[in-house]
């Protein structure tokens, strides 16, 4: 086989020079100077109905185009999650509602000239509310006599479980075998509730769009947005209009991780231009994207794990309650990664049950971000099985060793699928020998009232949802033979447009110059469900491989018509066409585009799609080493080490950074992040003094390496990388607090001062 020039080298992004010169390439840098600025009036109530409200005053202030509020929008409802059509979360929203939810929920949108006459605008509209007692507790929810959604035009999608008059926005169970018995079977069995609190992206562009109507009517919208077609469809659902009248166009995007997978802001401009026909933009404050984003579903597992004494994990019982909030975005669908993507990294169980309940609350309504519910359930579960090695004395690498899924294995809750690729088992032994775990596990002192611990935990996740998720793209060979690679999937600065253009240029035998990437605009580009799941490597880079063989195809076609020789006859090297038989009888790649274009033939572009049978998972392993301070609490994080099985690693340096970041994240949710409310459902964290990520100074060492797998149905042989990195760090490093300290923490964040709380029990115990 020949050597791939492109596919497995740290090619520098595509965009890279005019990221790092400041060029003009954001949403709001691209944004007509003129547009009117588009700012929500936002409850300061957790649940209530608006009474009145008065805006007479409000329109007069200098400067103010338009005020609307619930009496001036479509009565119809829908919802803001970006996924492939049919939508599963129910429609439970409208653009402004006179029932709010939470702290937060729009009640008016104000547009004007300019920053200053909105905010004065703002403070002069007079709202007045019934205030109803809001339900905060997600333990209480089900059933509660406090309805989330009491409304007739409420609708639920089949299948889900749905039922509003319970507040129940989704449920379901399944399972195998009789897991209850298998259990009472079992020698050892741990039963333990973990929970996990709702945690922020905070992606450092904010929600951004801008709006404008263009001479046919049509509504242009340019989105900071991961689902550009799914944009459409939900804001010409809102707007009740046809998906036809309205365009969606993606510039650079300053990050996502799954924030920007729900359609948070756009239609809040659009809306206005659409009643004004003028040009207007949204850009949310930071305050905005903590009161009114898209956070991770805060999630409470109960997990019960069994083994026998021989260490063969038998049976495992996960039942998840999901927060979703006061609106169902990505609800169904989130809380089903917590067991596809935990159960089914441990093979030859005798029995598994996975249920779950999603709830309604009036807290922000949750959403998508990276890992999607699978950060939860490992952490569950990872956790379970490193308690269950305790209980039986014995080293959690061993357990695992003895149990986790190695390649062709059945995975036990994957929609009956096995893994075809999969060096989990290498992931693993490569991480033990980085980490230097013989050495260090349990611990070691470091001081006189110091210790470094360590912890490991497993992870897998997806590519893509099989039978689903499509991915498009459209190459088109232009004048000197260098083509255009249209796609449909969002670059959020991940690099897909850089990975994509790889492997187009190994595809055609091109140079990687040679291909130039043109984003997303709905008008323009092939359909493409977007950039979640861990979809773009695997789905839309297939897309590309085969538009590839059809380009290559084509090229041929057209030559040998000109060089009077069938295709057969002919082959392409990536610039010459030559006759097989007789090499010295060719015609250059720029020849035969000069010769279409003058009409001999037909100019070529060609389109193909993918969607995929399977979802392979990508498998990794990770171990964290942290430093505790027994006297004071304070975990210090000193060395994480990650291996990754994503098949072929297609950018090598992508790939680390990827990496990188998700353990970082992984890192802050285990140790740092936790959105918090008082009693009345006010957020106290609105922004990043109160809100703490962590920063270079908080993460200690990373260091990441790949283990090798092949994919057989992945293009090149790759399977996806940006989700399954963040999984890890939260199971691994509670662990190592268990291993430093004899403290287990079941409850995200753990902080210092849990760790110093519990460390002074446990003296006061002991003595």
């Amino acid at each position: 086989m020949e050597e791939n020039r492109f596919v497995g080298k740290g090619i520098v992004k595509k965009d890279a020079d005019a990221l790092l010169s400041g060029k003009p390439v954001y949403a709001d840098d691209l944004a007509p100077e003129h547009c009117l600025i588009v700012k929500l009036l936002r409850s300061p109530h957790a649940h209530a109905l608006i009474k009145e409200i008065k805006t007479d005053i409000a329109k007069k202030v200098p400067g103010i185009e338009a005020i609307y509020t619930y009496k001036d929008v479509p009565r119809g409802r829908f919802t803001k999650a970006g996924q492939t059509f049919p939508e599963p979360s129910p429609d439970d929203r409208q653009i402004l509602d006179d029932r709010v939810r939470y702290v937060g929920d729009p009640v008016a949108i104000v547009a004007g000239e300019d920053e200053l006459c909105v905010d004065r605008a703002l403070k002069m509209i007079k709202v007045t509310y019934e205030v109803l007692e809001p339900l905060l507790d997600f333990t209480k929810s089900k059933d509660n006599p406090i309805i989330i959604h009491p409304e007739d035009n409420f609708v639920a999608k089949e299948g889900n479980g749905t039922d509003a008059s319970r507040n129940l926005c989704a449920s379901q169970s399944r399972g195998e075998g009789d897991v209850d018995k298998v259990l009472s079977e079992c020698d050892y069995v741990v039963e333990e509730v973990y929970h996990t609190k709702a945690v922020n992206q905070a992606m450092m562009e904010p929600f951004t769009a801008f709006a404008s109507k263009d001479i046919y009517g049509r509504i242009k919208i340019t989105s900071s947005t991961q689902i550009p077609f799914h944009v459409r469809r939900i804001v010409a659902r809102a707007l009740n209009i046809s998906k036809s009248r309205v365009r969606v166009v993606k510039p650079r995007i300053g990050g996502g991780f799954g924030a920007k997978q729900t359609a948070v802001c756009e239609i809040y401009p659009a809306f206005v231009s659409y009643m004004t026909g003028k040009p207007s933009k949204i850009v949310y404050t930071r305050e905005d994207c903590f009161v009114d984003g898209s956070p991770r579903h805060e999630m409470q597992m109960s997990v019960r794990i069994g083994a026998d004494k021989e260490g063969r994990i038998r049976a495992i019982d996960l039942h998840t309650l999901s927060n979703t909030g006061a609106f169902g975005e990505h609800g169904p669908t989130t809380v089903d990664l917590t067991g596809t993507k935990s159960i089914s990294l441990y093979r030859n169980l005798d029995a598994f049950r996975f249920s779950s309940e999603v709830v309604y609350t009036n807290v922000l309504s949750a959403g998508a971000y990276r890992g999607y519910g699978a950060t939860q359930g490992l952490f569950a579960v990872e956790s379970a099985v490193n308690e269950l090695a305790h209980k039986m004395n014995l080293d959690p690498t061993i357990l695992r060793e003895k149990n986790i899924v190695k390649e062709g294995d059945h995975l036990a809750n994957y929609y009956g699928q096995s893994t075809e690729s999969c060096a989990l088992d290498v992931c693993m032994e490569k991480v033990k020998e980085m980490i230097g775990w013989e050495e260090k596990y349990p611990y070691v002192k470091t001081g006189p009232h110091t210790v470094r611990a360590v912890g490991m935990a497993l992870s897998m996740q997806g590519s893509g949802i099989e039978h689903c998720d499509v991915g498009s793209v459209q190459i088109k060979l232009n004048d000197d033979g260098f083509y255009t690679l249209m796609v449909g999937c969002s670059d959020m600065g991940t690099g897909c447009d850089t990975v994509l253009s790889q492997m187009a240029a190994d595809g055609l035998g091109c140079e990687y110059d040679n291909i130039i990437v043109r984003g997303v605009d709905t008008d323009q580009s092939p359909y493409d469900s977007g950039s979640y799941a861990s979809s773009t490597t695997y789905v839309t880079g297939q897309a590309v491989v085969r538009a590839c063989e059809k380009m290559k195809q084509r090229i041929c076609e057209e030559a040998a018509a000109l060089m009077n020789l069938s295709a057969k006859e002919v082959e392409f090297d990536g610039w010459l066409i030559s006759e097989k038989e007789n090499p010295d009888n060719f015609m250059k790649l720029d020849d035969l585009v000069t010769r279409l274009q003058a009409g001999s033939g037909s100019i070529i572009a060609v389109t193909q799609s993918y969607s995929g049978e399977v979802s392979p998972p990508p498998f990794m392993a990770g171990a964290a080493e942290v430093e505790i301070d027994l006297q004071t609490g304070k975990i210090t994080p000193i060395d994480y080490v990650a291996v990754v099985d994503c098949g072929t690693v297609i950018n090598s340096n992508l790939a680390r950074v990827q990496t990188e970041g998700g353990i970082v994240q992984g890192i802050g949710m285990a140790l740092y992040e936790d959105i918090q409310y008082t009693p009345e459902g006010k957020l106290r964290n609105r922004n990043f003094i109160n809100y703490k990520i962590p920063t270079r100074l908080d993460m200690g060492q990373v260091r990441v390496d790949f283990a090798s797998s092949y994919e057989k149905t992945g293009p090149y042989g790759a399977k996806s990388i940006g989700e399954v990195v963040i999984n890890t760090p939260s199971p691994a490093i509670a662990d190592a607090v268990y291993n430093g300290t004899g403290l287990r923490f079941r409850t995200l964040p753990i902080t210092s001062e849990k760790v110093f709380v519990g460390l002074q029990e446990k003296k006061g115990n002991e003595e």
